[in-house]
């Protein structure tokens, strides 16, 4: 027997929702404690964690670093989400939404902040001049592809993800309602890719950038542990692409950094040059 629940006039926090992130969770913004964040020597400062959007981010700056692009060395530091590290002064001072990743360019006299991780991917594209197409067309084509994810990864994240892998309890409703979503948003990227190699065309850009760590990462089943649900392998294009870019050196690179799960050489909490990467990779077996 299930009790409907019926919604008070006006809602009020009585209790923790439970699940993984009950802990953090308040329906409030803002600073809870004091601590200054740590600069670095390199232009770029990353406070950030290795999920999918913090993930977007590392593997753009590791892009750029194999593109030649030297001023796009970058510290990076890890944010403990689960710790509650986002709601700190310093962080907060970055990103008034307390959610990683948050990006300080200190390149300049005057330091940028840029958060969002769709903003900080355009920031780079812009500021270093690759990644981001420049003829008016794959352009568009390109950001077309970059706010689709924008908006629909919350819908894979905090939908599918939460009421599949780490709300308290499976509740048919939800699952069923965001798995059904899921597989409409891989079905739209799969007909995308049966006609082209990348998003925004025969090009690799921010559009890839900021969609692998989601949909590829689901699709390989390296989160959520979701792959064989959704029937991940019947989307053949959107498998062909998350293995093709899976491969890319820089993606192998980015995605450990501020990782601290999974095996030995995979986890990078802190990076502040790329012989810190090397010596997490040289323990893969």
């Amino acid at each position: 027997m299930t009790t409907e629940f019926i919604p008070p006039k006006v809602w009020t926090m009585d209790s923790e929702s439970g699940g993984q992130w009950a802990s953090i969770n308040r329906p409030d913004s803002g600073a809870r404690h004091e601590k200054t964040l740590a600069v670095g020597a390199n232009p770029l400062q990353l406070h950030s964690l290795a999920t999918p959007n913090g993930q977007k981010v590392t593997i753009m700056l590791e892009e750029l670093l194999a593109l030649g692009v030297k001023e796009a060395e970058y510290d990076a530091y890890l944010i403990n989400i689960g710790e509650g590290d986002q709601f700190s002064s310093g962080f907060v001072d970055i990103n008034p939404n307390s959610k990683i990743p948050a990006l300080s360019d200190h390149s300049g006299d005057t330091p940028i902040r840029v958060f969002e991780s769709g903003a900080i991917l355009l920031y780079l594209a812009e500021k270093f001049g690759h990644l981001l197409p420049k003829d008016l067309i794959t352009r568009t084509e390109t950001m077309n592809w970059l706010f689709w994810l924008q908006g629909s990864a919350p819908y894979l994240g905090g939908g599918f993800g939460h009421f599949y892998a780490y709300a308290p309890e499976k509740y048919e409703y939800p699952i069923n309602r965001f798995t059904m979503e899921t597989k409409r948003q891989l079905d739209v990227l799969d007909k995308r890719l049966a006609y082209n190699q990348y998003l925004g065309g025969s090009e690799y850009s921010i559009a890839d950038i900021a969609t692998w760590p989601w949909y590829g990462n689901v699709v390989l089943n390296t989160v959520y542990e979701a792959a064989e649900f959704l029937d991940a392998a019947s989307y053949t294009n959107v498998m062909r692409w998350a293995k093709e870019i899976e491969q890319r050196p820089a993606v192998q690179r980015g995605r450990i950094v501020n990782r601290v799960w999974g095996e030995e050489w995979e986890q990078l909490a802190e990076r502040h040059s790329a012989a810190d990467i090397d010596a997490v990779l040289s323990k893969k077996p």
